[in-house]
């Protein structure tokens, strides 16, 4: 531990006064965080526990095992003990996109290297940071995160900013960050989290084969359909809208323009809504902050998830096998990376088309 800090310290002093009180309250967020885990195995024998704690607990520890058992994840500290933060998001980033433009700013830090988001622990200080960014003329948007992945260099808590989600959050979510341990290239933020949601649509998969009864197997599947269209629905107008930009109009036609495009989303998520018999649960993504920036925050996770998922199936649905492929790609240079998994994709997709013909 005392090791860890020192890096840190020392990447403080090298970051420079500019980037110092960001620094700061990152480290201390992280530091309050470790500071109010305790072993699970403690909160489990202790009489004041609540019995709803102790049961979501209970269940944590088997999906903890069930990662290292049966998807060949890192088999350390993590998700071995308790935090209760007393607030619903762990961190709160920041994303920010210019007003014509599809493509999210980026921030370089120590040990992630350039990053498209900015992290808070005080949800305060990033709405004060996203309203700087917006008076600067940038979209901006600030969104909570349940949890994250300090790359292997902590021993990460189960936190009830995710434990609050119910079992299968629960299980996406260490899934996530725990594949986040295994494969995390500095500076591509859109490999690292399009690899690690694959990783936790495999785990949910192979969870719900061997735990889950049939009416929580046909509600995720459900579920994970209408997240699919979602995405789909927000990727068709992020790329309407990167039409518009690249069209270079003048600003007050590109805005009037940009404002028809976000309406017609909102109507076409209406009529999608309407064919999920109303189900709302995107209805606040919808609602506010709808911008450049918000679309960036959602394709962050997605974009290259479909490429991952092919990779994975030419290696068998072999998780390990898979996880090597993916660490020889990581090194590969970024253009040859993403020339690898591009060319993944549309093989698939003429295979999936053969199938419904």
């Amino acid at each position: 531990m005392i090791k860890k800090l020192l890096i840190i310290a020392l990447a403080l002093l090298l970051a420079g006064c500019g980037n110092l009180g960001y620094y700061a309250q990152a480290v201390g967020g992280h530091l309050k965080v470790m500071g109010a885990a305790r072993p699970i195995e403690e909160i489990l024998q202790d009489s004041t526990t609540a019995p709803a704690l102790k049961e979501e607990l209970e269940h944590a520890r088997a999906i903890r095992e069930f990662a290292t058992r049966e998807l060949a994840l890192p088999d350390n500290n993590s998700y071995r003990t308790y935090a209760d933060l007393g607030r619903p998001f762990v961190v709160w980033n920041v994303f920010a996109v210019p007003e014509f433009s599809v493509e999210p700013k980026k921030w370089c830090m120590a040990f992630v290297g350039c990053v498209n988001y900015r992290g808070y622990y005080d949800r305060n200080e990033a709405e004060r940071y996203a309203d700087e960014l917006r008076k600067s003329g940038l979209d901006a948007y600030v969104g909570g995160v349940p949890a994250y992945s300090t790359l292997g260099y902590f021993s990460d808590p189960l936190l009830n900013t995710f434990l609050r989600l119910g079992d299968t959050e629960a299980a996406r979510t260490i899934f996530h960050e725990l594949a986040h341990q295994l494969v995390f290239v500095e500076g591509d933020s859109v490999f690292n989290e399009s690899f690690a949601a694959t990783v936790e649509s495999e785990g949910i998969r192979r969870w719900f084969a061997l735990n889950g009864n049939l009416e929580q197997q046909q509600a995720f599947t459900a579920q994970q359909q209408r997240k699919a269209q979602f995405v789909q629905l927000v990727d068709d107008y992020r790329g309407k809208l990167g039409a518009l930009y690249a069209m270079q109009q003048p600003p007050e036609n590109m805005r009037r323009a940009k404002a028809e495009i976000l309406a017609d989303m909102q109507q076409a998520y209406a009529a999608r809504k309407k064919a999920w018999g109303g189900d709302a649960r995107y209805d606040r993504w919808f609602e506010q902050d709808l911008n450049n920036a918000k679309f960036a925050s959602l394709t962050l996770y997605t974009q290259l998830a479909p490429a991952f998922e092919a990779m994975l199936e030419k290696e068998g649905r072999d998780l390990p096998r898979f996880y090597r492929r993916v660490s020889e790609l990581s090194r590969l240079p970024k253009a040859e990376r993403l020339a690898v998994l591009n060319g993944l994709v549309a093989p698939v997709a003429e295979i999936k088309s053969a199938m419904l013909e």
